[in-house]
C-alpha cells in the first residue's frame, strides 16, 4: 500500500504506459473583438497571438509525460507542418512516437479554437474521413503493435472517433490482456461507436456517456442521477474490471462489480474550461493503477489532478509542480487522502 499521494505521485516514474487512439494538434487563436464586421452580421475578432499543444490521443500522452510516465504513443499524424508542430511538443516532454511508416497522407487533425475573453467564440476542425486514419491497416501494423506492447504495464485507448480506434484493434489489444494480466488495458469509451470492449481493465466515462453506455435517459435537472443503476448497467453489459464514473461538478465515483464503493467530491475550486480534464483521469488513473495503486487512491489523486487542470483556459495537461503544491497545500485534498 502507497502511504500518501506525494508518495504515489513520486511512484509514478516506475511507470511505462502506452497511449493508442486519435491524435490530433490543438490550435488557440486569443483575440478580443471591438466591432461587427460590415461584410455580415458577425463579430470582427482582432488577433493576438496563437498557441498550440497537443490534442485528444496526444494530450492523455502529455499529461502522462508530465507526471514522469514513461510514455509512448501510436496513432497517425502527418509530416505536414501541424505534425511537425505535435511531434515537436511531445518529443520536448519526453513521448516516444510510433507511427505507421508508407502508410495514409492524410493530414494532421486540427481543431482551432476562437477565444474571447476568456470565452470560446467558434471551433474549425481540419480532417479526413476516418478510414483514412485507420492504423491497423498498415502493412507493418502487427510487428509496431508487438513491439510497441512488449515493455509496457498499461495502454490507454484513447478514442475521439477519428478512426485510429476500431473493433479489430480492440479485440486485439484484449486478447494481449487475456494473455499478460499484469497489462492493464484502460479506456475513455465513445458510446456511439457502438464497440464492444467486454472485460477492458479500467473504463473511465463521463456522466453523459455512462448513460449512454448504461442505456438510460439522462434524467431533468430536478431529478436524481441514478448512479447506482448506471453502474449495475454498465457492469451487466461490458463487465469492466473497474469502473470510474466522471461526473464533473459532482465528483468521481468509483464502481466495482456492479457496485457503487466511493463517491468522491469534486476538488477543483474554480472551473474555467473542462477541456481535456477526461484526458488528464484517465492518464493519471492509469499511471496510478499501473504501479499498484489501490483504486481509491488512483481515483485521489485523478481527482486532484483534474482539480487543477480545469482552473486553466483551453486544453491544458496537468503540471507536476502544480499538482504536487495541491497535494501538499490544499486542506480539501489532505483531507481526501
Amino acid at each position: 500500500m502507497i502511504e500518501s499521494l506525494p508518495s504515489l505521485l513520486e511512484k509514478l516514474s516506475e511507470a511505462r504506459v502506452l497511449v493508442i487512439g486519435d491524435v490530433m494538434l490543438d490550435h488557440y487563436v486569443w483575440g478580443d473583438i471591438h466591432r461587427i464586421s460590415p461584410e455580415a452580421p458577425v463579430p470582427v475578432v482582432n488577433a493576438t497571438r496563437d498557441t498550440y499543444t497537443a490534442g485528444g490521443a496526444a494530450n492523455v500522452a502529455l499529461n502522462l509525460a508530465n507526471l514522469g510516465v514513461q510514455t509512448s504513443i501510436l496513432g497517425h499524424y502527418s509530416p505536414d507542418e501541424a505534425g511537425l508542430r505535435l511531434q515537436q511538443i511531445l518529443t520536448q516532454s519526453g513521448v516516444e512516437l510510433i507511427r505507421p511508416r508508407q502508410f495514409s497522407e492524410a493530414p494532421t487533425i486540427i481543431k482551432t479554437r476562437v477565444i474571447v475573453r476568456s470565452q470560446q467564440l467558434c471551433r474549425i476542425d481540419r480532417e479526413a474521413s476516418p478510414e483514412r486514419y485507420c492504423i491497423d491497416a498498415a502493412p507493418d501494423f502487427e510487428l509496431m503493435l508487438d513491439a510497441a506492447l512488449a515493455n509496457v504495464d498499461a495502454v490507454i485507448i484513447s478514442d475521439y472517433a477519428k478512426g485510429v480506434v476500431t473493433q479489430s484493434l480492440v479485440e486485439r489489444l484484449l486478447q494481449e490482456a487475456e494473455r499478460r494480466p499484469d497489462l492493464l488495458i484502460a479506456l475513455d469509451p465513445k458510446p456511439s461507436r457502438r464497440l464492444a470492449f467486454r472485460g477492458v481493465g479500467l473504463l473511465t466515462p463521463n456522466l453523459s456517456e455512462a448513460f449512454e453506455l448504461a442505456g438510460l435517459t439522462e434524467p431533468r435537472h430536478t431529478e436524481n442521477y441514478p448512479l447506482a443503476d448506471i453502474c449495475r448497467h454498465i457492469h451487466e453489459t461490458y463487465d469492466p474490471q473497474l469502473l470510474i464514473l466522471t461526473l464533473g461538478a459532482r465528483g468521481m465515483a468509483i464502481c466495482n462489480e456492479g457496485k457503487i464503493i466511493e463517491h468522491l467530491p469534486t476538488v477543483a475550486r474554480e472551473v474555467y474550461d473542462v477541456s481535456g480534464a477526461g484526458d488528464t483521469v484517465i492518464a493519471t488513473l492509469t499511471a496510478a493503477l499501473a504501479v499498484n495503486a489501490s483504486p481509491s487512491q488512483a481515483a485521489r489523486l485523478a481527482n486532484a489532478a483534474a482539480g487543477c487542470v480545469v482552473s486553466h483556459m483551453g486544453t491544458v495537461p496537468i503540471v507536476l509542480d502544480e499538482l504536487t503544491r495541491w497535494l501538499t497545500q490544499a486542506p480539501e485534498v489532505e483531507k481526501l487522502a
